[in-house]
């Protein structure tokens, strides 16, 4: 339906009145204000400084010392920590499973056979070893010691960095 020339015409009457409306009575008054104060600023306020301290400079005293920015010396030769007897059995053969860090490998399940309590792990190709106490895994020369319903310990032999051996208990666990 198309708009007749008389509601167009209300429409537009109806737009200037509410514009109307919009205007204040009193913005004459402030633009006279307004002026009044651009003319005659009045007097420029006076601001007191505060007095500026005296530089007392601070002695550096570090100066002779280490810096933190440089690396440390070498430290002096200490004995090995650890134990060279937990050193672990370097001719013995790797299990396809001590490739792998223990975090790329998923324990899926355990199960009973026999008495003998196995795990399912699966290993980042997306094969599944089954595992039984005494086989070994993981990177750091890990054996395992027990299985549960839901977890393998394990005892993992790593280097101290000085010589020496030391076993570190680990374990995986089902994933919830």
């Amino acid at each position: 339906m198309m708009p007749t020339r008389r509601t167009l015409g209300m429409a537009g009457a109806a737009l200037l009145l509410g514009l109307a409306g919009c205007a204040d009575p009193q913005l004459g008054a402030l633009d006279r204000e307004l002026a009044s104060i651009r003319s005659n600023p009045g007097p420029t306020p006076s601001v007191e400084l505060p007095d500026i301290p005296e530089y007392q400079p601070v002695p550096y005293d570090e100066a002779d010392r280490r810096s933190p920015f440089i690396a440390r010396l070498p430290e002096t030769e200490q004995p090995p920590q650890g134990s060279e007897e937990l050193a672990p059995d370097l001719t013995r053969p790797r299990e396809t499973l001590e490739a792998f860090g223990l975090g790329q490998l998923d324990l899926v399940g355990t199960l009973t056979h026999g008495g003998q309590p196995s795990a399912l792990v699966r290993s980042p190709d997306g094969q599944v070893h089954r595992l039984r106490v005494g086989n070994h895994m993981g990177t750091d020369f890990g054996r395992i010691v027990s299985i549960t319903a839901s977890s393998v310990q394990l005892v993992e032999v790593v280097p101290t960095g000085r010589g020496g051996w030391i076993e570190r208990t680990t374990q995986l666990t089902l994933d919830d």
